[in-house]
């Protein structure tokens, strides 16, 4: 089958390398010069199933008001007339209970640990590298609050059997040794131990390579500008290069997904949300991170990659632009300086910005269409890099006309008609 693959991102790459593998002609079309040139070039390198969940949740609304107010603050709101921002916004504050988080979260869970069962099968298959680390993830918590709210967590956990480690103070040192230093700043936390690091940019252009050698077809600098129909299935592509043809069309292009949907009359609401990252090289390898520690209060992801830091986070609604504001550099600074203070070399940091493409459930938008040549993968938010392997091998059995080995309820698009 000719499968035609939108969006040279971790997801697309790695659903190329999937759908490559099973035996499909596969071309792959992106508008940048390489793979994992937008979200998928820095982020926060955290593979992360156990921390899966939605940002809407009880509480938030209220949280979100005292993070506005923060000096380094989390969530940054720049407004303007925006209308599919402020349709976004209002669909997340109706998720913003106790039942549609719990339900929310169990979707998401679902994907991230299949995806993480794939991530291994496929680590163990090709061989490839990319600064991986097997050494978990701790949520670290500064205030007893933060401790004891994880309740409601660790019970979602529980019924999906996801390992986890409620911590204290020392518990935390434990695994992460250089938190001695800053032992008054945090209480405890929570470690899922299952949790992987790794380099998504380095994995998505070795993924990319191996779907080359299986023989799929990479066109980078080629912009789409449109779907063609007939009404009933997709009938090609247009792009600045002519007309692309295909039996089956994936569209996995991240935040612009919308935009080449909604002509055709799909609308689903995944909105750009702006993500910060700095890389800082290591110059204290004792003084810096074993695996990814999470601050909880200023959400904000560090994490080690070989011989550099990543510190990743904060959330931006502010459309498309990607300004680079040096107040949220000044936020992820602050952060690692305050948690691993001689770790790495500040003045060596090299800062990045990307549109995390967000659902207002937090639940990616994966699976088939009404057209049945038409599949998306696209909406994964902070998790893209977490789910890249199992969305993939999702989409390839549904492409394939096969069965996937996870429930797909309320994973598709059909959760919003």
């Amino acid at each position: 089958m000719k499968v035609l693959v939108l969006g040279g991102g971790v997801i697309g790459c790695t659903a190329a390398y999937e759908l490559a593998a099973d035996g499909h002609e596969v071309t792959l079309i992106e508008r940048q010069k390489g793979p994992a040139l937008e979200t998928s070039y820095a982020n926060a390198g955290e593979v992360s199933p156990g921390y899966s969940a939605p940002w809407a949740g009880p509480g938030v609304p209220w949280k979100a008001v005292k993070w506005i107010l923060m000096n380094h603050r989390p969530l940054v709101l720049r407004p303007h007339l925006d209308w599919p921002m402020i349709g976004w916004i209002l669909a997340m504050l109706r998720n913003c209970t106790s039942a549609r988080y719990e339900l929310n979260k169990g979707r998401m869970v679902r994907l991230a640990e299949y995806s993480r069962d794939c991530m291994v099968a496929l680590r163990q298959s090709t061989g490839v590298t990319y600064d991986e680390r097997m050494q978990g993830t701790l949520q670290l918590f500064r205030t007893q609050q933060q401790l004891d709210g994880t309740a409601k967590d660790t019970a979602i956990l529980d019924r999906y059997q996801v390992p986890y480690q409620v911590l204290d103070r020392e518990g935390c040192i434990t695994h992460e040794p250089a938190l001695a230093r800053v032992r008054d700043k945090f209480v405890g936390g929570l470690r899922l131990p299952g949790d992987e690091t790794g380099d998504c940019f380095k994995f998505t252009n070795r993924i990319a390579e191996m779907a080359r050698a299986k023989g799929a077809t990479l066109r980078f600098n080629e912009s789409i500008t449109s779907l063609l129909t007939d009404g009933k299935r997709l009938t090609g592509v247009v792009t600045e290069q002519g007309r692309v043809q295909a039996d089956a069309y994936l569209v996995a292009l991240g935040s612009h997904s919308p935009k080449l949907l909604s002509p055709l009359g799909i609308e689903i609401p995944v909105y750009p949300v702006k993500g910060y990252s700095i890389t800082v090289p290591i110059t204290n390898a004792r003084g810096a991170p074993e695996s990814t520690v999470m601050d909880e209060t200023h959400k904000i992801a560090i994490t080690r990659l070989g011989e550099r830091i990543r510190v990743g986070g904060t959330a931006e609604l502010a459309g498309y632009t990607l300004r680079l504001h040096e107040a949220r550099r000044r936020t992820l600074m602050h952060v690692v300086a305050d948690l691993f203070p001689d770790g790495g070399d500040l003045g060596r940091s090299e800062f990045w910005c990307g549109l995390r493409p967000m659902t207002p459930d937090g639940t990616p938008v994966v699976g088939g269409t009404e057209m049945p040549n038409l599949f998306l993968a696209t909406g994964h938010g902070t998790l893209g890099w977490t789910m890249a392997a199992g969305t993939a091998r999702v989409l390839a059995d549904l492409i394939g006309g096969r069965e996937p080995a996870i429930d797909m309820n309320g994973l598709t698009a059909a959760r919003y008609a």
